[in-house]
């Protein structure tokens, strides 16, 4: 033993040299063989190589995408195989056949449903919910009605006055037979105050589960990778989702400090079983339970004229397709597109797409908050619309309250709705659902909501953006570096 130890030792730096460059090597073979995104390869391997232990230990924690969700998916689908497809009413026939003919309806149908495994969906009602001033009374008037189930799905819960009444409501539907099922984000939950939420779901024996939580030795498969989500499903058949946190900071009218703007969806009809078959997936692969039955998913009824389609996407088997739909959306466009999204730091893939889209002749409007919660992202921000500015995009920052909505309306006919940003996060590290959405009603109502917000706005010049100072260029550059993990 004595002889093991004088060798080490006198070994030592040979031996910190070996396992240095064995970690490095390791690095460098795991990020050829997996990353997708040639940039992230190159920087992962550099920085395996060029910070000794700390860039393979940094990989280890945030670079290595864990989360294999396909085999819960494949189980847990049988539950909704019946609200799967749709028949087809004979109208309902012609007016798909009518889409597929049309150039670009057509294309988008059919891209929408390579990406997403799921078929469109006739017949739903879709109504914009505008702060949580709007959005609340109607998902707590939901949950007093339900007779057979809530599904409930947050990035952030807050245990706050709106948290309380959140879980007042699912506590009185319990005691009434309704079968409850809530869900928040690991990473989410912290985000309100000590004691969180998780003590007054325990509490109220409401059954309730964290979605990767934050713990070692948990901690690499979870540190980077949040559950975006926002979902909402009563008895199966009476939906909401959006961008809208359950936290009394998006209502405007309550007197809380530092209010945020968003924009929320009652969505009732067939569309229903998608946000269903959403919040079912990520509820067996956090608690293993599989939902199951009439309880929870109901092939719905016609309740209104809009044709519909939920679209998951994230870190998993999902990945990048929310990014493959927005690239096919934009390139379709032939008349507007209105984007709305408080963090705008958009692939270059997709900033370039959104410049040929504006050079094409379309108008491009994107509306985004003057002053952003998080102050570096507004530094990165203005880092990267200068060539967008440049190609003919119209960029209009909006004054407080913080604007925390999430909109995509193209040609005044088709439209995005959920719970994605415009930022890397969203789209490549998230889970994130969203609801396209064909129906010309609802664009035009949704495109009068971006009219108004646009109405306090100010509109950026190129100049704005060249004239700063070469220290805040610098600064502003700086921030952008930090695009990915924003």
């Amino acid at each position: 033993m004595t002889l093991l130890i004088t060798w080490i030792l006198d070994n030592l730096q040979l031996l910190i040299a070996g396992i240095y460059v064995g970690m490095s090597t390791a690095v460098t073979i795991h990020a050829i063989l997996w990353k997708r995104d040639t940039k992230a390869a190159v920087g992962w391997i550099g920085l395996a190589w060029l910070s000794p232990f700390i860039g393979s230990f940094s990989y280890y924690l945030f670079g290595i995408n864990r989360i294999q969700r396909r085999a819960v998916e494949l189980s847990t689908r049988k539950a909704w195989r019946g609200a799967q497809r749709l028949h087809l009413t004979d109208q309902e026939t012609v007016q798909k056949e009518l889409f597929l003919a049309h150039p670009q309806a057509g294309s988008m149908i059919q891209l929408s449903r390579h990406l997403s495994r799921r078929y469109i969906l006739p017949g739903n009602s879709i109504l914009p919910l505008v702060n949580g001033d709007e959005a609340y009374p109607k998902m707590l008037a939901a949950i007093a009605s339900a007779k057979k189930s809530v599904s409930l799905q947050s990035y952030i819960f807050d245990n706050d006055a709106i948290g309380i009444q959140f879980v007042t409501a699912l506590a009185e539907a319990q005691k009434r037979g309704v079968a409850v099922r809530v869900m928040v984000d690991g990473v989410g939950v912290r985000y309100s105050k000590s004691p969180n939420i998780l003590k007054p779901l325990r509490d109220a024996g409401l059954k309730h589960a964290l979605f990767l939580p934050t713990r070692i030795p948990r901690l690499p498969n979870t540190a980077n990778l949040r559950n975006h989500r926002k979902i909402m499903v009563v008895d199966g058949v009476h939906g909401f989702t959006g961008g809208t946190n359950i936290r009394a900071g998006h209502c405007l009218n309550i007197g809380v400090k530092s209010p945020a703007q968003c924009l929320h969806f009652s969505l009732t009809g067939p569309v229903a079983s998608h946000l269903q078959q959403t919040f079912a997936v990520d509820w067996a692969f956090a608690t293993g339970e599989s939902l199951q039955g009439e309880a929870w998913f109901q092939n719905n009824e016609r309740c209104g004229d809009s044709w519909a389609r939920g679209i998951n996407h994230g870190p998993d088997e999902d990945f990048e397709k929310l990014s493959d739909l927005l690239v096919g959306a934009l390139s379709m466009a032939r008349e507007s597109v209105h984007i709305i999204t408080p963090y705008f730091l958009p692939p270059a893939a997709l900033t370039q797409v959104l410049a040929v889209t504006a050079m094409r002749g379309v108008e491009v409007n994107i509306l985004l908050p003057s002053r952003n919660n998080i102050r570096i992202m507004d530094w990165a921000t203005q880092a990267e619309i200068g060539p967008l500015l440049e190609k003919g995009c119209n960029i209009i920052v909006t004054p407080e309250p913080f604007d925390h909505t999430k909109l995509l309306v193209v040609d005044d006919a088709w439209s995005l709705i959920g719970s994605t940003n415009w930022d890397q996060r969203s789209l490549r590290l998230n889970f994130e659902f969203n609801v396209e959405c064909y129906d010309r009603d609802l664009a035009m109502q949704l495109k009068t909501i971006f009219t108004d917000k646009a109405a306090n706005g100010r509109q950026l010049r190129l100049s704005d953006i060249n004239d700063r100072s070469l220290a805040v260029k610098f600064r502003d550059g700086a921030a952008r570096l930090w695009a990915p993990y924003l």
